[in-house]
């Protein structure tokens, strides 16, 4: 009986204790950030901006885009905010492929080594090489016979980013080099009007408003963009360098599973929306949906990618 009465009393104390314990919150509860580490104004920021309004709509939460651009040095200061975060959600980051397969091998202690994880890839940019409409070429051909015998200034996003990288190698495989270059945080059309690059590497959506006072030498992609199809892609002209610019949402690995779900059930749902696809077709990008694992395999063969062009130009 003493037993009885004991395991009873164990019972009870038991079960006061668990109904003392507070509930846990069911995320989302509070405010969330996607962190877009460029300036407002391209592709990432406005698409970003659209999975943030359906997120709030959605969870009932506030929900807003942070830009925290590197100040031409790359997305790698945003990067470095997402990766200090607490790993439950909160602070998303909506990131280029540089992040993952270029920030780890920068010695930048918080992101060596890759923090993160892909929830999904979202879009690929309509990335060009451009000149002013003055310049005296009007393909690759051209501009490096151009840059033979006359300095070109060059500016692009950063140094170590994939359209960087490319348009370096592609020089290299072209026989010349460019006299300068510099990093910028908006490459737009008055950037060529200014006359502080010769030629530039940046979105089709940052040139829309002069497409028609520039000169496109190529495009960055594995295909050709709708807007501009008959200027050719780097990889037709130099097949080797078959890399074109991504970008995807990305949280701390230790994220929880559920978390990522629901981040991930709005995202898709945006991207593939009417809204968003009429924004691919006015701009030329791709807009889409590339799972999480998907996503790691695309990281993968990047990173393959990327030691090609590594060795040509050493």
């Amino acid at each position: 009986m003493k037993k009885i009465i004991s395991l009873a009393l164990a019972t009870t104390v038991s079960l006061l204790g668990v109904a003392s314990l507070p509930a846990l919150a069911e995320y989302p509860e509070k405010p969330v950030e996607f962190v877009v580490p460029f300036p407002p104004g391209d592709l990432e920021d406005i698409l970003t901006r659209m999975i943030a309004e359906d997120f709030q709509k959605k969870y009932n939460v506030p929900a807003a885009v942070v830009n925290k651009p590197g100040g031409g040095g790359g997305p790698f200061p945003g990067a470095v905010e997402v990766a200090k975060a607490s790993a439950d959600g909160y602070t998303i980051g909506s990131f280029v492929v540089g992040v993952p397969t270029v920030g780890p091998k920068l010695g930048i202690p918080e992101l060596q080594p890759n923090p993160f994880e892909p929830l999904g890839i979202f879009l690929t940019y309509p990335f060009v090489l451009v000149a002013g409409e003055n310049a005296s070429y009007n393909s690759i051909d051209e501009l490096a016979e151009y840059a033979k015998s006359n300095d070109v200034a060059f500016g692009h996003f950063g140094a170590p980013l994939p359209p960087t990288q490319i348009s370096f190698a592609l020089a290299k495989a072209k026989g010349f080099e460019f006299a300068s270059e510099a990093a910028f945080d908006a490459l737009d059309c008055n950037s060529l009007a200014s006359g502080d690059v010769d030629v530039m590497n940046t979105t089709l959506q940052l040139i829309l408003p002069c497409i028609d006072k520039v000169k496109i030498l190529a495009s960055i992609g594995d295909k050709r963009i709708p807007l501009t199809p008959d200027t050719p892609t780097v990889k037709e002209i130099v097949p080797e360098l078959s890399l074109f610019l991504w970008n995807g949402l990305f949280v701390n690995k230790d994220t929880p599973a559920d978390v990522r779900e629901k981040i991930i059930a709005v995202a898709k749902e945006t991207v593939m929306s009417p809204r968003a696809q009429k924004i691919a077709k006015d701009t030329g990008a791709s807009i889409y949906w590339l799972n999480a694992d998907a996503a790691k395999t695309q990281i993968e063969n990047d990173l393959k990618t990327q030691g090609v062009i590594a060795d040509m130009l050493k």
